[in-house]
């Protein structure tokens, strides 16, 4: 007897749970051979305000968490992903239409850059923190703090690797996400949004919309609780200038910070350096007198 395949339709990621977009669309995914794979939902404006509103929730019991703490919790992230390999394996073959050494190859580089992330947790601010010279009988001291809710376009064609590399410097500092994942390769996105639930991550930390970015990623940009806003992932997409630009004048409404979208898109697999943590950081200067 033959089987019926079990077709799924994958849902939203918000609030750390898995509702169905509020717009009850969705479209098909296909493979790198046009094969279809799965449906996945469409997120609409109504679902953008929820995820914000998630990680506006979230964000103070994250930030607040020590920064050892997050560095455990990104490190669980990687555990979880490493002993779910084949699922993630299978996903950016079909994705991405690579071989399976391959595939192979780029999860663990997105394992290893999950590690990597999770180390500078608790290093980032001795790095980029100041004890300042003063003319005076002063302390002054200059700590980085996290800039609150940042929107985020992951890359087009990196749906694995693309995606680990602009989420995990969002949060690693302290700040909460909203993700627009890959459009035409949501299933490596959706898997990871699998994987953030039963880890420790805390629900509303990362929020993820599948859909297209075009429609979606303007009411992001536009939301007055967004306060900053990653671009980098609309450099392989095929609008990017004339989304990038509305992006930008979107997120300018209320003086979002903006990480911009390169030229072309990043080697995903080269180090990635501190911007990506730093472009979401605010700096905090603190004077003390000495001896009180």
């Amino acid at each position: 007897m033959t089987r019926v395949d079990v077709r799924k339709t994958y849902k939203l990621f918000i609030g750390g749970a898995f509702p169905r977009s509020e717009s009850g669309h969705s479209y098909v995914v296909e493979d790198s051979k046009g094969k279809f794979v799965a449906n996945a939902a469409h997120a609409s404006r109504k679902d953008a305000r929820d995820a914000v509103l998630a990680a506006r929730g979230a964000f103070k019991g994250w930030a607040g968490k020590t920064a050892y703490n997050r560095g455990q919790i990104l490190y669980r992230v990687a555990e979880i992903v490493e002993d779910r390999r084949p699922q993630f394996v299978e996903a950016v073959k079909q994705s991405e239409g690579l071989t399976a050494a391959k595939a192979n190859g780029v999860v663990d580089e997105a394992i290893d850059r999950l590690v990597w992330y999770a180390g500078w947790a608790d290093k980032l601010t001795q790095v980029v923190g100041n004890a300042n010279p003063v003319a005076g009988p002063f302390f002054n001291l200059s700590t980085p703090e996290p800039t609150g809710v940042v929107a985020v376009v992951a890359p087009e064609e990196s749906s694995l690797l693309g995606l680990v590399s602009v989420v995990a410097p969002v949060v690693v500092p302290g700040n909460t996400a909203v993700v627009m994942s890959s459009y035409s390769r949501p299933l490596p996105a959706v898997t990871f949004a699998e994987v953030l639930a039963t880890s420790d991550v805390p629900g509303g930390v990362v929020n993820i919309l599948t859909g297209d970015p075009a429609t979606t990623a303007p009411w992001l940009a536009a939301h007055m609780d967004v306060n900053a806003i990653d671009l980098t992932g609309l450099a392989g997409h095929a609008d990017r200038d004339a989304l990038t630009t509305a992006l930008e004048e979107a997120a300018a409404e209320n003086l979002k910070r903006v990480r911009r979208a390169p030229a072309s898109e990043p080697d995903w697999s080269l180090d990635p350096g501190l911007e990506p943590m730093t472009t979401f950081l605010e700096t905090k200067t603190v004077w003390h007198p000495i001896g009180v």
